[in-house]
């Protein structure tokens, strides 16, 4: 599809296809990309962790790399930056991904890595006691910094008693009660069938197809049934309110509001709240920016995110400022957030945020490691897609909708906000 705001993006033509035990392949053509990336994602998110196992899912993810079927401890890394590549992982709230950047001439022997990697994990009891202190040192360090402690009680406040608020690290008890059995158990019920995608963007050989159908992926066990895709529909509940807490060692004073954004499938409710985000609190000229920043100076810094996750997503935004102008600037933020309820959005307003938009949609399909992560969490999900095709939802969205329909949303009473001092 090529937007007609801006008729010199394209994105890179796509084709995908199921096996018979129902694992998904994408490939996204680019012919002159530099590097090509194999990503494999997998519905095995901290989302399906059972009560006293949280953690499991991220910590699952170290010990694929500590050695496989065919590959011991750490060959894995040497084999692949002996292609000349590198390789990550990340594991998050639905899903987790393994992904290579390997030269394109090096895709197939970088395919076979990739797969004995993720679907034959050897977990063996050594590596697994050694990698579990190496797990926790990361939480340990994770709960040492103020903004990540301030983060995950602000998740545990808006989405109290739902997976999606616990941290995907886990808990010390948690991951101390883990065992090799525990893990092989969840990579069993996880990895498989529809709940896996490979996705391959880059320069790819013409028999890519006939490469991938003769692979590992073809070993993996179908799946008969998953009771989260019978449930996923069901938006995550989200809990309103204030409350103010004391940190250690926080360095500025803290107002974190958090709103309840759409699920991933509605993707004209999220552009939506995109195109507001955006007039409120990105770049100087915005609201929020413009009157306490720039105008007031009550503010050090702001900053506000959207992030969007199957069963419902969260807008959050978060204002550093001194602590005697707290008061001051939670009755600003309370003012300039109602105004948008009566205030007439500019046009010139409209479409800055409108072309902000389409620049990150533009800015995120430049490399063939961005493009491989879009079309893999699609096909995973079953959103099957123009890499571009949310934009056509920008012309829906005028101001006055965005007034009726958004606006309403993100205003303090439909708020969870937590304000943070220092101890």
């Amino acid at each position: 599809m090529t937007n007609k705001h801006s008729p010199q993006i394209q994105t890179p033509p796509t084709s995908s296809w199921n096996l018979a035990n129902g694992s998904a392949c994408v490939i996204a053509d680019m012919p002159e990309a530099a590097l090509t990336c194999l990503d494999f994602w997998c519905k095995a998110g901290s989302v399906y962790e059972e009560k006293g196992e949280e953690g499991i899912a991220h910590f699952l993810e170290h010990m694929s790399f500590k050695g496989s079927k065919n590959l011991q401890e750490g060959e894995f890394d040497l084999k692949i930056e002996a292609l000349g590549g590198s390789s990550n992982a990340a594991t998050g709230l639905d899903d987790v991904h393994f992904y290579i950047l390997v030269p394109p001439i090096e895709l197939e022997k970088a395919l076979e890595c990739l797969l004995d990697l993720v679907i034959t994990p050897t977990i063996a009891n050594e590596p697994f006691q050694t990698e579990r202190q190496v797990v926790l040192e990361e939480l340990a360090q994770q709960d040492d910094q103020p903004d990540e402690i301030l983060y995950q009680k602000l998740l545990g406040y808006c989405w109290a008693n739902h997976p999606y608020s616990r941290p995907i690290l886990g808990t010390t008890e948690s991951l101390n009660s883990l065992c090799t059995s525990s893990m092989v158990d969840f990579h069993s019920k996880r990895y498989r069938g529809s709940n896996c995608t490979l996705a391959i963007a880059g320069n790819v050989p013409k028999d890519i197809e006939k490469i991938i159908n003769n692979s590992q992926l073809t070993s993996i066990q179908s799946i008969s049934s998953n009771n989260w895709e019978t449930t996923q529909s069901i938006k995550v509940p989200f809990t309103k309110g204030k409350i103010e807490v004391a940190i250690e060692r926080l360095e500025s004073a803290r107002i974190l509001i958090a709103w309840p954004a759409s699920q991933a499938k509605d993707q004209k409710d999220i552009m939506g709240f995109d195109l507001a985000t955006s007039i409120l609190a990105e770049g100087r000229r915005s609201l929020l920016v413009h009157r306490l920043r720039e105008e007031l100076q009550i503010i050090e810094s702001i900053d506000i995110d959207i992030s969007i996750h199957e069963a419902g997503g969260i807008i959050i935004l978060e204002l550093c400022c001194l602590e005697i102008q707290l008061i001051q600037v939670e009755k600003e933020l309370h003012s300039i957030l109602s105004s948008c309820l009566t205030r007439t959005i500019t046009k010139a307003e409209l479409n800055r945020a409108k072309q902000l938009v389409r620049n990150g949609y533009y800015f995120g399909i430049e490399l063939s490691s961005q493009v491989s992560s879009l079309v893999g969490t699609q096909t995973l999900w079953e959103r099957n897609q123009n890499l571009l095709y949310p934009l056509s939802y920008l012309d829906f969205w005028t101001a006055e909708r965005l007034q009726e329909i958004i606006f309403p949303k993100l205003q303090l009473e439909e708020s969870f906000t937590l304000i943070a001092n220092s101890k």
